[in-house]
């Protein structure tokens, strides 16, 4: 009985630690996400809401509230998610502490009654009793060996398990304080989720500003869709004549929209393939605005933009770095536009648009961290956006999950 005992007891203690190691790593993995939407609210807070409203157009202004509503939300469900799982581990560490509890008064009670019915018969006489009674010497000592063992054993459970019981009633003050602080953060969350609620009536404010002249932001909107599109279809050819003049350089004309590589080519293509998630951004300070991917118009809910590239909100005339070792293959300048950088690395390009300035010229090798130019300030809009995007061979990406996290 004492053996089962035992065995169930370190079953459920490790149980209970693996468990506690489950919902500590996702602690640690929700703490991370919170603090990454902490550092970009206040990237957004210092890049997009420090120049006076005036300066900005109605339409800047209210894509930069709803960016910044959207991640305040983000980081309170995320927040929501941390207290409610440290509330889970609080109450599984109480249940255990209760068991424990009760197994540890158990114990104290068999080992009381052993100690009283000891004291009853006259311990010493009673042990020697039993041993003598032994039918052979062998089991005598056996006898002996089993009273040494129950009694440490009973001894050595309950001083674990007072152990383990303190263990889990720190753990609980420790928690229970955590708790508290995230109620704060939740509160807090609260506030300045009322704060942007606010913002957003301004934005009611300056959307109904808009609707008396709908037919006006509409156009800009549509015609604004048609140079992104007109864009796209530049950039994609650009990259495919890169590929099929690289391709007949090297005496092949077969792989169509692919690079046949050198195995300098494929060692730079490995090198960058490596370094997903770890590529530097291509600026100092900035919040991506806008994702990659389809998209609806905040304005017109009928125009739906789907984005190749990611557009990267930043300081005036900040410096644009190339991301990645590799070299300069185009420099495209746009009609009625700004430039925009072409490198290659390897099957791999990275794409850099609305440059108000180039430092480099088409066969130029460059390396990570490298100035290539500076974005360009839109002075009317009251912003500087950097268009940025990666192809592997001719098919475009999401650039996003590309960079390290800021």
């Amino acid at each position: 009985m004492n053996y089962r005992f035992c065995i169930t007891l370190i079953i459920g203690l490790l149980m209970s630690c693996a468990s506690l190691f489950a919902q500590s790593d996702r602690q640690k993995e929700l703490e991370a996400q919170r603090q990454q939407k902490l550092r970009e609210i206040k990237q957004i807070n210092a890049l997009l809401f420090t120049k006076k409203k005036e300066e900005k157009s109605a339409i800047t202004l209210i894509e930069d509230i709803n960016y910044k509503v959207n991640v305040r939300k983000n980081l309170i469900r995320i927040t929501n998610e941390q207290a409610n799982l440290l509330t889970r581990e609080i109450n599984t560490n109480q249940q255990e502490i209760t068991s424990l509890r009760t197994q540890l008064q158990e114990l104290k009670d068999d080992y009381s009654a052993m100690v009283v019915k000891s004291y009853k018969s006259k311990s010493e006489q009673s042990k020697v009793m039993f041993l003598l009674s032994s039918s052979n010497f062998q089991q005598a000592y056996k006898r002996l060996q089993y009273i040494r063992q129950y009694r440490d054993y009973q001894k050595e459970q309950g001083e674990a398990i007072k152990i383990k019981t303190k263990e889990l009633q720190e753990l609980n003050i420790q928690l229970s304080k955590q708790k508290e602080n995230k109620n704060k953060l939740i509160e807090e969350n609260r506030i300045a989720k009322r704060e942007l609620e606010d913002e957003l009536k301004q934005r009611e404010v300056l959307m109904a500003s808009i609707k008396s002249d709908m037919g006006k932001f509409a156009s800009q909107i549509k015609k604004k869709k048609q140079e992104a599109d007109q864009l796209d279809k530049e950039i994609n050819r650009i990259i495919k004549e890169t590929i099929a003049a690289a391709n007949k350089k090297s005496g092949t004309t077969s792989s169509k929209g692919k690079f046949v590589l050198t195995p300098e080519a494929k060692l730079l293509s490995s090198n960058f393939e490596s370094n997903r998630g770890k590529l530097g951004w291509p600026v100092s300070r900035g919040v991506v605005k806008v994702k990659y991917g389809k998209q609806r118009s905040l304005i017109d809910n009928t125009v739906t933009q789907n984005y190749k590239s990611i557009y990267i909100a930043t300081e005036d005339q900040s410096n644009v770095k190339s991301v990645f070792s590799g070299e300069v293959s185009r420099i495209l300048v746009i009609k009625n536009g700004n430039p925009a950088v072409f490198i290659r690395h390897g099957i791999y390009f990275s794409v850099y648009m609305n440059l108000s300035q180039v430092n480099v010229k088409a066969g130029d090798k460059v390396v990570a961290g490298q100035v290539i130019g500076k974005v360009f300030t839109n002075k009317l809009k009251g912003e500087s956006l950097l268009g940025f995007r990666i192809y592997k061979n001719d098919q475009v990406m999401n650039p996003e999950p590309w960079l390290a996290k800021f």
